[in-house]
């Protein structure tokens, strides 16, 4: 009977001590209370506790797990191991209303993490339920003061507000707010469909600026090549006039050097006075100027110039340079 009793004592103590050692892992944390009281809390390793007199508290939380069908399914259990790690929770679709009194379907992510199991032990039943509700109705708030398009393109801002909302709200249960992520935005389909017909008007309009544009720039374009096209051309015809000029100009100075040297040479060789060489030339060109006017086909009827009296004394002066001459 002795021996009997000696097994079952030693079989209890061997279950006492088994009961009384608590291992826990990394970034996971037990709320221990010894009868019915907060005690302590266990981190991650080998701990020990009194059996019968302290207990692991339990803890409410809401899991969300995905169905076969895709479908949200929310699952309620007792935990006593606290995870520590950044936790994300998927919020299901909710309707909100605008500013604007227009009704749309948000979705949204958020970020969190436990900084004091304690508090979340004993200050707060659910956590993620109450970060949930806390969530859905501080978003609605937010978007009442928005109008739609303004919550289209705010979405920054709604994480921003959000996030330093729930963060003060959820300090008291030793939670931490991270992040606040909306997922989807969605308004009526009759109002997507306006919006894109909206957005198609503005693509439309984009491109007919963008095709005036082009066709404004190219006419300025051709217009500027043909100015400069004008602009080189007179240019041109400017250089043109003023070499031939200056070829004309250069041609005479050259004739009349010529001429000057006839003179000089007619006056130097018959030894007469300038003045009777230059009617002597005046009067070969005066000469010429009558062969030339006398060309020409039959029909045309042929004056004498009235000063023929100048040619005769020319053609005195000649007989006279030659009598000269020869004496």
């Amino acid at each position: 009977m002795f021996e009997v009793f000696s097994i079952a004592f030693l079989i209890f103590v061997v279950i006492f001590i088994l009961r009384g050692i608590i291992v826990v892992r990394q970034a996971e944390v037990i709320v221990i209370e010894r009868l019915g009281s907060y005690n302590r809390t266990l981190s991650n390793g080998l701990n020990f506790i009194i059996p019968i007199f302290e207990t692991p508290r339990t803890v409410v939380w809401k899991y969300v797990k995905a169905s076969l069908d895709n479908q949200s399914v929310y699952q309620t259990k007792n935990v006593t191991r606290i995870d520590l790690r950044e936790t994300v929770y998927d919020f299901p679709k909710q309707n909100v209303i605008t500013k604007d009194n227009v009704t749309i379907e948000i979705n949204a992510l958020l970020y969190f993490q436990i900084t004091d199991p304690k508090k979340i032990a004993y200050e707060i039943n659910n956590l993620p339920d109450a970060i949930e509700k806390l969530t859905q109705t501080t978003l609605r708030n937010v978007i009442g003061e928005l109008d739609l398009d303004e919550t289209l393109v705010s979405r920054d801002t709604i994480n921003s507000k959000l996030r330093l909302i729930l963060d003060e709200a959820t300090d008291k249960w030793g939670v931490k707010v991270n992040r606040v992520e909306l997922q989807d935005i969605i308004p009526p389909k009759e109002i997507r469909t306006a919006m894109e017909k909206q957005m198609k008007a503005e693509r439309d309009k984009r491109a007919s600026i963008l095709t005036a544009e082009g066709a404004k720039k190219a006419k300025i374009l051709n217009a500027e090549g043909e100015r400069d096209s004008q602009i080189a051309r007179a240019e041109g015809i400017k250089r043109s006039n003023i070499l031939k000029a200056e070829g004309e100009a250069e041609a005479r100075l050259k004739v009349a050097s010529a001429e000057a040297k006839t003179i000089n040479m007619i006056t130097d060789s018959i030894d007469i006075e300038k003045t009777d060489s230059v009617n002597y030339l005046v009067a070969l060109k005066y000469i010429e100027a009558l062969k030339n006017i006398s060309e020409g086909s039959n029909d045309k009827v042929v004056f004498m110039p009235y000063e023929t009296s100048g040619l005769l004394s020319s053609l005195g002066s000649i007989k006279e340079l030659f009598d000269n001459s020869k004496k």
